[in-house]
């Protein structure tokens, strides 16, 4: 490491920036009051570590996603100033584009960790010292060529990423605009809700009921992620001769989390897409309506937030829960059958848009995850 880059101490003291950085193990190092919304470094800067644009610090605070900490550069601004736990530097004789995308890889781990092991962690930080860091052994490519046409692969992938990402925020952006125009409109009829859905409790088991995954899957609060419904390792399956139809989702019928301990989780809701046998437990709403679409992009709209901010009981200790009774009897304005099945069908094809760009990014993270851990000695 010492070979390819060199130690940066210099410090803030003529107040050249009073920028305070921090390193977002996802978008770099940014600004820490915009980060952090308030400013966590003192307010005295001028004995801080003055980091110039293009240059690397080192975050020794580990967490369950960066095991060994995080390397950035500063990319963003000119100038910013770090506190003089991180270790800064900058390269003298290696690609710093290379450097760069080296640092998002793992390759880098093996060495800290011969130098910081379990026991060597303090207050969240890793033990090394400045002197172990510069002596990390590091597996480059000698080409600087070789070094070049790496990086500018890697730098052409991540700029597709973020476009796709951005593309996939725009789309999200543009859903939760259209329901909030969509439901807004104050001429519609007004209904009691149990008058268009039809809600059941899902099914009561006993520890006895369980058995493998040649039973029935029993769906619960864990398998809606993120408004999705997914199967997990992790599965209840139940016998069948305990199951009862009343409790099973049909295609395209919603399951809404009734109680949970999180009060946060109580009505999450998602769209059942499969097609296989299933029952519900027993902390679920199953939802059956003519024109499930429609109920599924109303479960979307303010109108649901504020019927859960009003109907959930628990918390603060207790699980929260929401009653099949009391959002029954909830008011909620429609418009027309044809109206309903519209916009139902259009919100439908815009979450499957959403979902196929939410795919598309996955696969292309993963691509470069491999990448990184494969262009890499």
């Amino acid at each position: 490491m010492g070979d390819i880059t060199k130690r940066i101490s210099r410090k803030n003291l003529n107040l050249d920036s009073t920028l305070p950085l921090t390193i977002s193990a996802q978008y770099g190092l940014v600004d820490q009051r915009k980060f952090f919304d308030k400013q966590i470094a003192s307010k005295k800067l001028e004995n801080y570590l003055l980091l110039k644009n293009g240059e690397f610090a080192y975050n020794k605070s580990y967490s369950k996603d960066y095991p060994f900490g995080a390397i950035k550069r500063l990319n963003n601004y000119k100038l910013g100033v770090l506190s003089t736990l991180y270790i800064a530097f900058k390269p003298v004789s290696i690609n710093t584009d290379y450097l760069e995308e080296y640092f998002d890889s793992t390759k880098w781990y093996k060495e800290i960790y011969k130098r910081a092991t379990e026991g060597a962690r303090n207050h969240g930080l890793l033990n090394i010292s400045p002197q172990d860091f510069f002596e990390l052994n590091l597996s480059i490519p000698n080409n600087r060529i070789e070094q070049e046409r790496i990086s500018k692969i890697l730098k052409l992938l991540s700029l597709v990423i973020t476009l796709q990402q951005r593309k996939l925020e725009q789309l999200k952006t543009i859903k939760q605009e259209l329901i909030k125009r969509v439901f807004s409109n104050h001429n519609w009829e007004t209904v009691r809700f149990k008058d268009i859905v039809q809600l059941n409790r899902g099914l009561t088991y006993h520890p006895s009921d369980i058995t493998n995954n040649a039973g029935v899957r029993v769906l619960r609060s864990s398998n809606i992620q993120n408004s999705k419904l997914v199967y997990n390792h992790d599965d209840v399956f139940v016998k069948k001769n305990i199951t009862d139809p009343q409790h099973s989702l049909r295609q395209y019928d919603i399951l809404i989390t009734a109680a949970n301990g999180t009060v946060s989780l109580v009505g999450k809701h998602a769209l059942y897409l499969y097609d296989d046998e299933n029952q519900a437990g027993g902390f679920m709403i199953l939802l059956h309506a003519k024109n499930l679409f429609f109920i599924n992009c109303l479960l979307d709209s303010d109108w649901y937030k504020r019927q859960l901010a009003r109907l959930i009981t628990g918390g603060n200790g207790s699980i929260g829960n929401l009653k099949i009774s009391d959002l029954q009897k909830t008011l909620v304005k429609i418009p027309k059958d044809s109206i309903q099945q519209s916009i139902g069908t259009t919100f439908y094809k815009l979450d499957q848009k959403i979902e196929l760009k939410e795919k598309k990014v996955i696969n292309l993270n993963n691509l470069k995850q491999f990448l990184l851990q494969n262009m890499f000695i």
